[in-house]
């Protein structure tokens, strides 16, 4: 009689559940496992999605390595070639950009010497700082936020003199004013790096706990996607089924038997229920690689029914609580073709310095709330046609929520602002400015931009570690169901009969303790859970 094999069920086909599946098959060669992927989408790569516009290969989703030097995407791209030069341009291809311009709000061209380089070296201390795990934390205000705008303060307590040096015209900025609208242009960055609207809400404690490999971080040529199909090809045509979007799990958590279902169903003592016409799946394990949003959604509100995935009986409390207190933000992305008829003008890398409050002289009326946070506009790589802007929180929802016509009008607004066509006289040196902002070409002529925050498969764009939690609970993000007796939960020696063990198992960036909200953090995710499945089975095949 040939034995049964175990049924493996993978929700999600983005990098951590093509990852696990890989993993299990390449493993055993496909012997040991009855494996099956349901994918809600027509697509894999989840939050990975390579794109084209105006000729150039585009990121709407990951966009980076961080670091090449242990990088598992980083070895797995230079392996299939990933990497190697391609006919198309593609975003980032020359690096981090370079040599930016400063400008504050009305076209203001900010000295780099005097203002901008020091204000910016300050800043990447703090965060050097904060990542090395060396910045005391306020217990009564324990967020980023509150220590980068305390080292703002010593810095400038500690500058002989002390002075802001007022300019002698109504539309000057003194000193003390550039600095902290440069300083606020570097906060916006950190909004999008980390996808916390408020830096208050991201806690400095658990900011020593990432890390990012060494090494450039640079971008794929041949796109992000590569990575994902390389991985998915080598799976069985018929494996990843499409077009199944999960509603509700069921298990067997031994202290609840699912209203009198003693879980000996045939297949396995989880059942998995999908929208529409879609036959129920029964499975031994299921891993469950859904965004942390998703999971967000899944847990609802008393009297509200819940958008995302359901589990009957519910999670265990410690597992709703970890979901609850992990942080999880929105970060989109805008691209902007330039208009043709003006020409090939090189756009710079424009920082944008905006003035901070409603009521300051310098604030352009015109430009809207949800442009003021974003830090800068520059071209996907030197000479592209193709501008990139990034936006976090709020203002990423609401970029999501409008036409084109406006976002593009809204884009003018803001050029026009800071790239004034008729060059002003110089201001005042006390201001430390320089002049005006040089002409550039400031007409777009369409956009293209992601919707990873009202996208119900999706949720939101990655992680963080929230002031309230720390990476005790991205642990128990990664912790499988049935639970073994940690935080407060029974036991299984508690129970007459056990539940079959690993029903539930969870992968994806927001389970990784050191690696989360990365694409690498996901892929290590996905090895993990695979491995966990591989070890209860006592496989001892090669690594992947």
């Amino acid at each position: 009689m040939v034995a049964k094999k175990p049924r493996v069920v993978i929700v999600g086909a983005g990098m951590a559940g093509i990852t696990a599946a890989h993993r299990l098959h390449t493993a055993s060669s496909g012997d040991h496992f009855d494996l099956c992927i349901v994918e809600a989408s027509h697509r894999t790569g989840g939050r990975i999605l390579t794109s084209e516009f105006a000729g150039d290969r585009i990121e709407m989703g990951a966009t980076w390595i961080h670091g090449i030097r242990g990088s598992p995407i980083h070895a797995l791209a230079s392996d299939i070639g990933a990497l190697a030069h391609d006919p198309c341009p593609w975003e980032r291809m020359d690096g981090l950009p370079s040599d930016p311009i400063t400008v504050a709000e009305g076209g203001t061209l900010i000295d780099p010497s005097l203002v901008v380089a020091p204000i910016t070296s300050l800043y990447r201390r703090l965060m050097d700082s904060a990542r090395a795990g060396d910045a005391p934390v306020d217990p009564k205000r324990p967020g980023v936020g509150q220590f980068l705008r305390h080292g703002l303060q010593e810095y400038r307590a500690s500058r002989t003199g002390g002075g802001g040096g007022g300019g002698s015209r109504s539309t000057d900025w003194n000193l003390e004013e550039l600095e902290e609208a440069v300083f606020t242009m570097h906060e916006f960055t950190e909004r999008t790096c980390t996808s916390a609207d408020d830096l208050e809400e991201l806690n400095l404690a658990a900011e020593g706990e990432y890390r990012d490999y060494p090494g450039d971080h640079i971008t794929i040529a041949q796109g992000y996607s590569r990575i994902v199909q390389h991985l998915a090809s080598a799976l069985p045509r018929g494996m990843i089924r499409f077009g199944r979007l999960l509603q509700r799990i069921e298990w067997r958590s031994g202290s609840d038997d699912n209203g009198g279902d003693d879980g000996c169903r045939d297949g396995g003592p989880v059942r998995l229920y999908f929208e529409g016409e879609h036959s129920a799946m029964v499975a031994d394990h299921v891993i469950v690689t859904v965004s942390l949003g998703v999971l967000k959604a899944g847990l609802g509100k008393p009297g509200e029914e819940s958008s995302g995935v359901a589990f009957s009986p519910a999670l265990p409390v410690f597992k709703r609580e970890a979901i609850e207190r992990v942080g999880f933000g929105v970060v989109n992305k805008l691209f902007m073709e330039m208009d043709a008829a003006e020409g090939w003008g090189r756009f710079p890398f424009l920082q944008m310095a905006f003035a901070r409050e409603e009521e300051d002289r310098r604030r352009v009326a015109e430009i809207p709330r949800w442009i003021r946070k974003t830090a800068s506009i520059c071209p996907i790589y030197d000479g592209s046609r193709v501008l990139q802007a990034w936006f976090a929180g709020k203002e990423a929802l609401e970029l999501e929520a409008l036409p084109d016509e406006e976002v593009i009008r809204s884009i003018h607004l803001t050029l026009h602002a800071f790239l004034p066509t008729r060059a002003a006289g110089k201001v005042d040196r006390r201001c430390n400015g320089v002049g005006a902002a040089p002409t550039y070409p400031r007409r777009i002529s369409r956009v293209k931009r992601s919707g990873w925050g009202k996208d119900p498969l999706f949720l939101g764009s990655y992680s963080y570690v929230a002031v309230g939690s720390s990476g005790d609970d991205l642990d128990l993000m990664a912790e499988p169901l049935p639970h073994r007796g940690r935080g407060g939960e029974p036991d299984d020696r508690d129970v007459v009969s056990p539940p079959p063990a690993l029903q539930i198992l969870f992968a994806g960036e927001a389970t990784h303790r050191t690696h989360y909200s990365t694409t690498h953090g996901a892929y290590l995710s996905g090895i993990r859970e695979a491995n966990r499945l591989l070890q209860h089975y006592r496989y001892t095949s090669a690594a992947l």
